[in-house]
């Protein structure tokens, strides 16, 4: 796919040939834009990325097929009414029954999860054990993601933390985690967040998703709020000396591992991290 490569950088002039890649998503923002553009430019690929909302997913994901669009990145409110759509839906996402990836094979659409592969790798990069105990805060379509990737590398210990019980209990249940509407005094080796407790611009961005006891008990802590990366629970487990995973390297390495499905080419550790800062800017 990366035959349409130019040397030293900078993408070629825009032409029939440039390849068309898009993000599908109720509320579209400039992160997913800023991120691919960037490295195509710096890579010098003949690729163009540019972000879209429908009200007829149907119809978007037909045209996603028919124009010969190479991939399509997607968001809520569709993660899971694409799947009847496409062709082919790796494990992936059938372990959680959500789409964030599209890539179009001649017209054949394959569909994965690359939040759920990114979790994947940052539990192993980290250095998760599955012996260890996990608490999750979240039973929305990330916290899924999340959970199923904690637990389908063989944690069995798992707690879903929410205040909505028929999410969280279904979540925990497909799981065969325990269920809570509070973390009270529960602690395990490994929490994560995956609500917007701290998430800039929110309600609560000043807020910690969990408290100093079940901080300062854990081995790991996890947060998956990108926007800050910094947010407040990362700042309280660095000030208590606790090893963490931000959201920053969660946004980062689904992105590659999407671009990459995308291109063909495999940007470098460097490479995503400045494409990561320019999308944040």
């Amino acid at each position: 796919m990366h035959e349409a490569v130019k040397a030293g950088g900078r993408r070629p002039t825009l032409n029939k040939d440039t390849r068309l890649c898009i993000s599908l998503a109720g509320r579209p923002s400039n992160i997913g834009t800023r991120f691919h553009n960037y490295l195509y430019d710096l890579l010098g690929l003949d690729f163009i990325y540019k972000a879209f909302t429908t009200t007829d997913i149907a119809a978007a994901v037909g045209g996603v097929r028919a124009l010969g669009i190479r991939g399509c990145s997607v968001s809520m409110p569709f993660k899971q009414d694409v799947i009847d759509l496409v062709d082919e839906v790796e494990q992936s996402a059938k372990s959680i029954d959500a789409v964030n990836t599209i890539v179009n094979d001649d017209g054949h659409l394959i569909a994965s999860n690359t939040d759920y592969i990114a979790v994947q790798r940052l539990i192993a990069e980290h250095g998760l054990q599955p012996s260890q105990s996990v608490l999750l805060r979240g039973s929305g379509g990330m916290a899924s993601a999340v959970a199923a990737a904690f637990r389908d590398n063989g944690f069995q210990q798992g707690t879903v933390i929410a205040r909505n019980s028929e999410t969280g209990r279904a979540l925990a249940d497909r799981l065969g985690y325990s269920y809570a509407a509070e973390v009270g005094s529960r602690v395990a080796d490994v929490i994560v967040n995956v609500t917007p407790v701290g998430m800039a611009g929110g309600p609560e961005e000043s807020d910690v998703a969990f408290d100093e006891n079940t901080i300062g008990a854990a081995h790991t802590v996890f947060d998956v709020v990108a926007l800050p990366s910094e947010t407040p629970l990362i700042r309280a487990a660095r000030a208590a000396g606790i090893p963490v995973i931000t959201g920053a390297e969660v946004i980062a390495l689904q992105a590659a591992e999407q671009f990459e499905r995308y291109t063909g080419v495999r940007p470098s550790a460097e490479q995503v991290a400045a494409a990561s800062a320019v999308s944040r800017a």
